[in-house]
């Protein structure tokens, strides 16, 4: 019932989603926030002055979603995790399926997101192109169960075109993740681009750079 409730919902013109959103469903929506056609309905959703979510986006089974002031997710993203009473990972009691964007930064178009743990994505990062993953997700083989791990993607960072990011990953501050890479492991070396299959440092990045100290997050 609550399910086809939220479908009717979607289709409701904004002023009206968003009082609906906010008295029925607790969210924390700013006045200058928007939702286009999207099927958005996290445990917990915080959305800052100007954060923007597109059409045809999926956001479920969250614990939490927010998005950071003037923050954008473009359209056609799956966003999706395992809720905090599933059934899998009880072993991680510290488990955090949320998806946090920081303000100014920006998810494009059809990508797929697993927040079965925490997902964080730094202000003014771009994450660009089309059909990245970032999967925080997979089977423990030696120990034969589900297991997972929070992925953190700094600030002021580029992820290219077609990307896989893995659970335990992260990309340091004002770097780049290079079109087609495979990042599997914590990184510390910011101002450097990280390319290939697993990800290595391997050019270094002007810190002058004027995307690393752009105010706002749109690259025209």
């Amino acid at each position: 019932m609550k399910r086809l409730l939220g479908l009717l919902v979607v289709f409701l013109p904004w002023p009206l989603k968003r009082a609906v959103l906010r008295r029925f469903w607790g969210y924390q929506i700013a006045d200058g926030a928007r939702i286009g056609l999207s099927y958005v309905f996290p445990g917990q959703l915080v959305m800052g002055e100007g954060a923007y979510i597109g059409h045809f986006n999926v956001a479920i089974h969250l614990g939490r979603l927010e998005c950071g002031a003037h923050s954008v997710i473009d359209r056609s993203n799956w966003i999706t995790g395992h809720p905090p009473a599933g059934a899998h990972f009880k072993h991680r009691s510290d488990r955090d399926p949320t998806f946090s964007l920081g303000q100014h930064a920006a998810v494009t178009k059809q990508h797929i997101i697993d927040c079965t743990d925490r997902v964080d994505i730094g202000a003014f990062t771009t994450i660009a192109g089309y059909h990245s993953q970032l999967i925080t997700h997979g089977i423990n083989v030696l120990e034969n169960r589900q297991d997972c791990k929070p992925i953190r993607i700094g600030a002021y960072c580029l992820v290219g075109t077609r990307v896989t990011v893995l659970g335990g990953a992260a990309l340091p501050d004002r770097s780049m993740l290079g079109a087609g890479s495979v990042l599997n492991k914590s990184h510390v070396e910011s101002y450097a681009v990280y390319a290939g299959s697993p990800a290595v440092p391997v050019k270094k990045l002007d810190p002058e750079a004027a995307y690393f100290h752009r105010e706002r997050g749109f690259v025209h």
